[in-house]
């Protein structure tokens, strides 16, 4: 059965599912509606995205965010190869501000991780060819998105000691958490939970779709 455990940043989830394995490969399903909401309460956000990435050994992508409105939901699974997959809570007021964690996301287990609205994104692929999946709830608007530096000794985010880090140049030049924050830039957690409020249509207004 899919099994599911709350992370350290408040709202984020790694589920495991089961996985059918046979002489001719696996079956698995990384979603779950039923799993879904017994651990939320209310299902996945409405899909508005799907989109893959896939990345030589080394690579980090992240951190990423969005501007908060709109915000955007995450699913995040690893089909192909692995990664260090990991989460910052960058909603000030949070009860777990400033918190981040970190799940192993791979071709073996096929887990997979909910980064709930206001969150930064990252990971480090371990291996070549590795293939990220995610079911995002907004599409992707190149002004709403925001970056903060990988590497900041200040978060000391646990990057593999035998890993040389690939990064983008807008990841290389991205502002630091400190600054980020000193800047207004981070989103407010009471704006993320209402966003997320809406995904649960017992909570949605009267009349809303």
């Amino acid at each position: 059965m899919h099994t599911a455990a709350e992370l350290a940043v408040e709202g984020s989830y790694v589920f495991t599912p089961r996985v059918f394995p046979d002489a001719r490969g696996v079956f698995l399903s990384p979603y779950l509606d039923s799993t879904f909401i017994e651990t939320l309460g209310y299902p996945l956000f409405p899909v508005a995205q799907t989109s893959y990435s896939v990345s030589r050994r080394g690579v980090v992508r992240g951190l990423h965010y969005t501007a908060t409105p709109p915000g955007t939901a995450k699913f995040v699974s690893c089909p192909h190869g692995r990664v260090l997959d990991l989460v910052l809570d960058v909603r000030v007021g949070s009860p777990t501000f400033g918190r981040w964690d970190s799940v192993v996301l791979d071709s073996r287990d096929f887990r997979s991780v909910y980064l709930p609205t206001g969150v930064a994104h990252m990971f480090v692929a371990l291996e070549d060819d590795t293939v990220m999946s995610y079911i995002l709830s907004t599409e992707y608007v190149f002004e709403n998105e925001r970056a903060l530096a990988p590497l900041d000794p200040a978060l000391g985010l646990p990057v593999p000691a035998d890993i040389t880090p690939i990064l983008s140049e807008r990841d290389r030049t991205a502002v630091t958490f400190a600054e980020a924050r000193a800047a207004g830039l981070l989103p407010r957690y009471e704006t993320c939970a209402e966003i997320e409020a809406g995904f649960c249509p017992a909570k949605r207004p009267h009349g809303a779709a």
